[in-house]
């Protein structure tokens, strides 16, 4: 697994400001956490879908070429750092 945060840079509460996800080799999510613009929070997992989030229904694009889109900024981040997220996902 691999563990990504995207801030995704525009100004309107439709879509998250920034996601992060739990993504396999394959690029399959398996977890995943929205925030938006007015503080709002999204997640989703095999089980529950929460907040209008749910798994991508295809796999995430190459990051690099994602990354390279001037409104994407994406990081990898450790698993502790997802963790840390996913566990507050509910406050």
């Amino acid at each position: 697994m691999k563990y990504i945060r995207v801030k995704w840079k525009h100004t309107t509460n439709i879509d998250p400001i920034w996601i992060y996800s739990e993504i396999d080799n394959e690029q399959w999510e398996h977890r995943k956490v929205e925030i938006f613009l007015d503080g709002r929070k999204g997640f989703a997992d095999k089980f529950e879908q929460i907040g209008g989030s749910q798994l991508g229904l295809e796999p995430w694009p190459d990051l690099v070429k994602l990354g390279s889109e001037p409104e994407f900024e994406i990081a990898e981040i450790s698993k502790e750092d997802f963790e840390k997220i996913w566990n507050i996902r509910k406050i």
